[in-house]
């Protein structure tokens, strides 16, 4: 099955570490971050869960959640986050999936072939409160992810739904937003009163509006 930008995503019952769930009620109306790692007991994914531990309260600012999966059982889950507590100075806050049947992987596409046929690659999928699938990125077993990433996605993504505006390259919360093409400037001058800078006639900015 291959996800779309769009696309309502499935809805599963599995077991975590944390006891069984149903992804939907678990998820309730919040934002979620689900993210897959080859296998437990591996260092980089060792150091990619500490690190979403101790960033677990800036998710929460932003109304999300945080679950991780595997295809090992939830025994070696609650064994391997052990030594993830005490390698990273953390404490493993979050669900674990427990992907043993590999049904959450293949109902989200999380195994490619070509790179692991028996290991999920590290792809992060952002999902709204509205179930629907916002921002995928996937990266190979090799390279850790890059959290504060995917937080600014998340900065971003929620901005952007509340107004007509998009995020420029390298965007940071707080900085200038690009006026929508769809709004004429002189619309854009009543819609934006912080002002409304033209650089060309497709390229307009303006200062963030909930700033």
């Amino acid at each position: 099955m291959t996800l779309q930008l769009g696309d309502t995503v499935p809805n599963f019952t599995q077991a975590t570490n944390e006891g069984e769930i149903t992804f939907y009620d678990w998820a309730g109306d919040s934002w979620v971050v689900l993210f897959s790692h080859p296998a437990d007991y591996t260092p980089v994914c060792t150091t990619e869960l500490g690190e979403v531990s101790k960033l677990k309260p800036e998710f929460e600012k932003r109304n999300a959640k945080v679950i991780a999966l595997s295809v090992d059982g939830v025994e070696s889950h609650k064994g391997w986050i052990g030594d993830i507590n005490e390698t990273q100075n953390t404490t493993v806050n979050y669900p674990i999936i427990a992907d043993e049947d590999q049904k959450v992987s293949d109902l989200y596409g999380m195994i490619h072939p070509k790179a692991n046929a028996k290991l999920t690659v590290r792809t992060v999928f952002v999902i709204d409160p509205s179930k629907k699938l916002r921002l995928t990125i996937t990266y190979p077993p090799s390279t850790g992810r890059n959290f504060a990433e995917i937080l600014r996605t998340i900065d971003s993504l929620q901005l952007t739904d509340k107004y007509s505006v998009a995020t420029p390259v390298n965007w940071q919360d707080g900085e200038d937003v690009v006026v929508s093409p769809a709004i004429p400037t002189e619309e854009a001058k009543k819609k934006f009163p912080k002002g409304v800078n033209e650089i060309k006639s497709y390229l307009r900015m303006t200062p963030q509006p909930d700033k």
